[in-house]
């Protein structure tokens, strides 16, 4: 597997995933709707942030993708932040775990001081064990401020890792 850079010629190829776990609404804070122009803007970010896709390196299928970028502004601008996104019939290979540990190097090179996730959904239990697992911690939660269409309101970790 490769990690590298994101183009908008990538983005036929990770719209399909990104529409299905968009719109399932299990993980991510983001409208339900998002339509494929709405979801490049909001996904591949122009520099300083940053956008990557994994790729199989014989077949070149984009098997998931990271954004990174700062958190905050101004004097927060220190903290950097990221989301993932695992194309669901590739997971389980460690792709999310390549694609995590590609955006704390990417943090730690650009002389962020931490980075924090602002609204990981406490039920998305596989996404909190891994970034536990990386050295994160949950150092708030904000009680049932995600909807989640199975299991109702659910609380939003706030994650943190200093770096």
């Amino acid at each position: 597997m490769l990690i590298r850079e994101a183009t908008t010629e990538d983005w036929p190829a990770v719209w399909p995933f990104f529409h299905t776990i968009v719109a399932a609404g299990e993980t991510f804070t983001y409208p339900l709707d998002l339509d494929f122009e709405q979801g490049r803007e909001w996904w591949l970010l122009p520099a300083p942030h940053r956008t990557v896709v994994a790729v199989d390196e014989t077949t070149g299928t984009v098997l998931g993708t990271a954004k990174m970028n700062r958190n905050q502004l101004g004097n927060g601008a220190h903290v950097a932040g990221a989301s993932y996104m695992v194309d669901p019939a590739h997971g389980g290979h460690g792709i999310g775990r390549a694609l995590v540990e590609d955006s704390i190097a990417w943090a730690r090179r650009a002389g962020y001081r931490a980075i924090q996730f602002n609204a990981v959904a406490a039920s998305n239990e596989h996404a909190v064990k891994l970034y536990e697992s990386l050295g994160f911690t949950i150092i708030g939660t904000v009680p049932e401020a995600f909807h989640h269409p199975v299991h109702g309101y659910v609380g939003l970790h706030i994650m943190h890792l200093a770096l």
